[in-house]
């Protein structure tokens, strides 16, 4: 049964948990807030759609990349390169990011007459990033249920899992990872210094998935 939307934004993990749910996933969306990688990302967001015959919405939230403060918004040259974990790469946090495309995401299910949200955090995100934890997970689920008529819920199944095992799962579902963006320099190819080229590099490495990205450095 189709019951739900998905925030997808054409990474690895959102691509994994669309492949994986696809039978329940009637509408995919995508948010375009101005960071530098949003126009890496998004036509990978929409082929995957276009493959599995998914309708996929994009949506703007320029306001993001106009008021919020972010390395991620400020141009490729200001994202800091290094492990995802260092403290530098708090910088990359859009505040409340996944709050604001929760609620839309939330209203497009209300309005779909549909009963969940998914999205694709994951375990890797937890350390920097606290919209991505479970404690805000369970927290806006409820704000969710309580906050619309027929009680809608997120669903967020990777919520405990490392990157490692959903890449594990993307292979096993046949996903081809060169069909996804990670980079958040947003350059023509992955620039494999930046934490989210660091992180996608270890779990294909730690999955046993051959890398089939391009990097500038490698």
């Amino acid at each position: 049964m189709k019951d739900s939307v998905i925030i997808l934004s054409g990474g690895m993990d959102s691509v994994t948990l669309l492949y994986d749910q696809q039978e329940r996933i009637a509408l995919a969306v995508s948010f375009d807030y101005g960071s530098n990688h949003n126009a890496r990302e998004i036509p990978f967001a929409r082929l995957h759609c276009e493959r599995l015959g998914i309708e996929h919405l994009v949506i703007p939230l320029k306001f993001m990349g106009q008021y919020f403060e972010s390395s991620l918004l400020q141009g490729a040259d200001a994202i800091p390169e290094g492990h995802y974990a260092d403290e530098n790469m708090k910088s990359t946090v859009v505040p409340f990011r996944n709050g604001i495309m929760l609620s839309v995401a939330v209203g497009l299910a209300e309005s779909r007459g549909l009963k969940h949200v998914m999205m694709a955090n994951h375990g890797g995100d937890h350390t920097i990033y606290p919209d991505c934890r479970p404690e805000f997970v369970s927290a806006m689920s409820e704000a969710a249920r309580t906050g619309t008529f027929p009680g809608i819920t997120l669903l967020c199944p990777f919520t405990h899992l490392t990157k490692a095992q959903i890449a594990a799962r993307g292979s096993e579902l046949g996903i081809n990872y060169a069909e996804t963006w990670s980079c958040y320099k947003g350059g023509e190819k992955h620039c494999g210094r930046c934490g989210t080229c660091v992180e996608r590099m270890e779990a294909l490495r730690e999955a046993g998935i051959a890398d089939p990205t391009e990097y500038e450095t490698i």
